[in-house]
C-alpha cells in the first residue's frame, strides 16, 4: 500500500491534472462528490464547487432520458463497469459528442462510481455525417423521376439509378458494366464514341437542350426514342467520372408536331383567306367600273358591296368559331389523356399536358380580347343598366380569380356599398376581371391585392391597390394605348390590351380612370362611374 505523500501525489496526477472529465459518484445520496478542474471545464463551469452545486444527478444527455442514468448505474453495478457514446450538454447548451466510462467500486461498504467522461474526436461525427449524406444521396439517386447514369473514362457503366433502367428496358443492375454506347442507335455510335472522347479531353458541365441537333435513345428491344441529355463530371483518386442525366422527351416532341400541324393549317387557312379576299376586291372593282358606264346598274353594285359587308360580318363570326374550335379541342384531348394513367412516365405526361391546356387557354384569352376591341372600335357595345349589388358583384369576381393566385398572395376586400346602384353587371365584371388579373398576374408571392369599392353621393369609386413592380413615369403616359406594355413588363405574358378596353368601356359608362404607380413600390388603379337610382321594381 502506498504512503499518505504517494496517495497524495497519485490523487493530483489521476484526477487533478487529467485532461478528461474524471469525477466521484455516490450512490447513496445519488450526487457527485468530487470532480477535477479539467472536467468543470469540459461542461462549462467555472470551478468544481460550481459543478456540485448544479449538478443533481449526471452530466446533462440531451440525446437520453433521464431514466438512462439509472440503466448506465445498474449495468456498472452488475459487471463492474459500462461505457456509452451520447451527446453531451455543456452549461450554455453547446453539445458535443462524448464517450462516458462508469466503474464501480465500494470502499468501507459504501457503493460509488468514478465516471470519466472525454469529448470524442471531430472524426466520429464527420464519419456519422458521411453515412447521413450517402443516405440521402442513394435516397436522391435511386428515386429520382429522371435517368442518372454514371459512366467512368472509359465510358463503362459503373452506376445506374432505378429510373434510367426502366427508361431503357433494363433489369436491375443490368446496365452495370456495359458501354454507354448500348444506349446510343447504332447509326451515330461511332461518333458517339469520338464525342466521348472528346469530353473526355475537355470536361465540362453541359446543360440539357445545349445539343446542336435532336438526340436519339436506343432501349434494349432496338427502339428508339427521343431525349434530352445534360452532362457532369467529377474526379475519383483522379480518375474521371461522368454522370449523364437523361430525360425522355416523347410527349414534348408529339406535342410541338401537333403546334406544327395546327400553325400550318391556320396558314393555309391565312392563304385562302387572302386569296377570297383578292377574288373579292377584283370582283368589286370591276363593278365600280362599269357603275362608270350605266347608271342602271347602281342598284346591283349597291346590293352587291352590301353583300360584300355581309360576307366579312359572316367571316370574323367564322374565323373566330374556326380558331376556337381546334383550340378547345387540343383542350378536351389533353383532359382526355389526362384520365389515361399507367406507365412510369404519367408524372411528366401530366406536366407536358397542363403545359398545353395553359398555352390554349392563353391563346383564346388573347383571341377574346382582340374580338372584344373590334366589337369596341366598331360601336358594336352597347351599356345595359340593371340593378346591381357590388358587394356580391365583387364576392363573385374575387371567386372567379382565386385560381390565378400564386402562393401565399390573398385578395382584401373593402365594400362600403349600402345601396344598389344602377350599371351595367357585364362591363363592370369585366373591368373587375381585368384589374384583378393585372394585380395578381404584375405582384409576386405572399403579397396582398386590395380592391375597394364605395358608393357616395351618385358616384361608385372602385380602386385596385398591389403590390408588384409598378410603373415608370415615362410608361404611365402611354398605358391606355393599345398593345403598350411597360418596359419592366415584357417578360410577363400579356397584350397591351387590358387598361385600353377598360378606358373605353368606361368611356361608354361616362365614368374616368385614373392610376397611381411608384416602381418595385406597386400600382393603385382607381375608377369613379357616375350611377343612378332606381326603384326596387
Amino acid at each position: 500500500m502506498p504512503n499518505d505523500p504517494f496517495k497524495s501525489a497519485l490523487n493530483d496526477i489521476l484526477i487533478n491534472q487529467a485532461e478528461e472529465f474524471i469525477g466521484i459518484y455516490d450512490d447513496a445520496t445519488a450526487r457527485f462528490t468530487r470532480v477535477n478542474p479539467a472536467g468543470a471545464h469540459l461542461l462549462g463551469y467555472a470551478s468544481e464547487a460550481a459543478f456540485l452545486e448544479a449538478i443533481d444527478y449526471a452530466p446533462r444527455l440531451p440525446a437520453l432520458p433521464p431514466e438512462y442514468w439509472a440503466t448506465l448505474l445498474s449495468e456498472a453495478r452488475q459487471g463492474g463497469r459500462t461505457e456509452v457514446e451520447a451527446d453531451i450538454s455543456r452549461q450554455n447548451g453547446e453539445v458535443f459528442w462524448g464517450r462516458l466510462q462508469l466503474t464501480h467500486f465500494e470502499v468501507e461498504g459504501c457503493s460509488s462510481f468514478l465516471v470519466r467522461l472525454s469529448e470524442q474526436e471531430r472524426l466520429h461525427q464527420a464519419e456519422r455525417e458521411l453515412a447521413h449524406s450517402e443516405r440521402r444521396f442513394e435516397a436522391v439517386f435511386s428515386n429520382a423521376t429522371i435517368g442518372i447514369i454514371v459512366c467512368d473514362r472509359q465510358g463503362s457503366i459503373i452506376s445506374a439509378n432505378r429510373h434510367s433502367q426502366q427508361l431503357f428496358g433494363y433489369a436491375d443492375n443490368e446496365l452495370v458494366g456495359q458501354k454507354i454506347e448500348v444506349l446510343v442507335p447504332n447509326a451515330i455510335g461511332r461518333q458517339h464514341q469520338k464525342l466521348r472522347e472528346s469530353f473526355n479531353a475537355h470536361p465540362s458541365v453541359r446543360a440539357m437542350g445545349q445539343h446542336s441537333g435532336d438526340l436519339q435513345a436506343q432501349r434494349k428491344d432496338g427502339s428508339v426514342f427521343p431525349v434530352e441529355v445534360s452532362l457532369s463530371y467529377f474526379y475519383e483518386e483522379q480518375d474521371l467520372y461522368v454522370v449523364s442525366y437523361i430525360l425522355d422527351i416523347t410527349f414534348k416532341k408529339n406535342a410541338e408536331q401537333a403546334l406544327i400541324n395546327e400553325r400550318q393549317r391556320v396558314e393555309r387557312l391565312n392563304t385562302e383567306l387572302e386569296q377570297k379576299v383578292a377574288d373579292r376586291t377584283h370582283a368589286l372593282l370591276n363593278t365600280l367600273e362599269q357603275l362608270e358606264q350605266r347608271s342602271e346598274e347602281l342598284t346591283i353594285a349597291l346590293a352587291a358591296e352590301q353583300e360584300l359587308g355581309e360576307l366579312k360580318s359572316r367571316f370574323v363570326s367564322m374565323a373566330s368559331h374556326e380558331f376556337r374550335t381546334p383550340l378547345t379541342a387540343v383542350l378536351t384531348s389533353a383532359t382526355l389523356i389526362e384520365k389515361y394513367p399507367g406507365g412510369d412516365q404519367q408524372d411528366k405526361r401530366l406536366k407536358h399536358l397542363q403545359r398545353i391546356r395553359s398555352s390554349v387557354n392563353h391563346l383564346n384569352d388573347i383571341l377574346e380580347e382582340f374580338l372584344s376591341v373590334g366589337k369596341i372600335e366598331e360601336g358594336k357595345i352597347e351599356t345595359r343598366p340593371a340593378r346591381l349589388d357590388m358587394a356580391v358583384l365583387l364576392a363573385d369576381t374575387v371567386t372567379d380569380v382565386q385560381g390565378m393566385l400564386k402562393a401565399g398572395q390573398s385578395i382584401d376586400k373593402q365594400v362600403s356599398c349600402r345601396e344598389h346602384v344602377w350599371l351595367d353587371p357585364s362591363l363592370m365584371r369585366k373591368i373587375l376581371v381585368n384589374l384583378l388579373s393585372n394585380a395578381i398576374k404584375y405582384s409576386g408571392e405572399n403579397s396582398v391585392v386590395t380592391v375597394r369599392a364605395e358608393c357616395s353621393q351618385g358616384q361608385l369609386i372602385l380602386s385596385v391597390q398591389d403590390q408588384g413592380v409598378g410603373i415608370s413615369a415615362d410608361d404611365q403616359e402611354h398605358l391606355f394605348e393599345r398593345f403598350f406594355r411597360a418596359r419592366n413588363v415584357t417578360n410577363i405574358p400579356g397584350t397591351g390590351l387590358g387598361l385600353y378596353i377598360i378606358a373605353k368601356y368606361l368611356e361608354l359608362m361616362r365614368g374616368t380612370i385614373s392610376l397611381e404607380s411608384q416602381l418595385q413600390e406597386g400600382t393603385t388603379v382607381t375608377i369613379t362611374i357616375p350611377y343612378d337610382h332606381h326603384s326596387a321594381d
